[in-house]
């Protein structure tokens, strides 16, 4: 699979296609075939990439188009995807008794929260995390099927 991935780069194709250029791969060197295909991109080489591995497509793309029974249902950037299925929900894990104790509030006027202010402030925070939607909850929102 390696083999194949630079062969194919090297005549410095400025359109590549592939697919799931990272199946069957180890972590180690599937962390090296992103890296190139990063590196393409960054040079300004258009990628097609199909993939059924919502992380790759989520690390990788700068558009995605979820395809069921040969039609684009879906085509957008991640960022937006995530954003407009998401929940505008910020959730605060902090120390409490020896324990993670997890508190969600609304992004709206957040700055202005006194009660989350005050966790800022008081407690021993272990995490922050906005609550975005995955791709893999996307699909299935929209296509109404579940990734095999």
């Amino acid at each position: 699979m390696r083999l194949n991935f630079v062969r194919a780069l090297l005549h410095r194709p400025n359109l590549i296609f592939m697919d799931e250029p990272t199946s069957g791969i180890d972590p180690v060197n599937g962390r090296k075939i992103k890296d190139l295909i990063l590196e393409q991109k960054s040079r300004g080489n258009t990628i097609f990439l199909t993939t059924h591995n919502m992380n790759v497509a989520e690390e990788l793309c700068d558009r995605v188009a979820f395809i069921v029974d040969g039609e684009i249902v879906l085509e957008d950037s991640p960022q937006r995807l995530k954003i407009q299925y998401g929940q505008r929900i910020v959730s605060v894990g902090y120390l409490k008794e020896q324990s993670i104790v997890h508190e969600d509030f609304p992004m709206e006027d957040l700055g202005n929260n006194e009660h989350f202010l005050k966790l800022l402030r008081t407690e021993a925070i272990q995490t922050i995390h906005s609550k975005e939607s995955t791709f893999e909850e996307i699909f299935i929102k929209v296509t109404g099927r579940k990734l095999i």
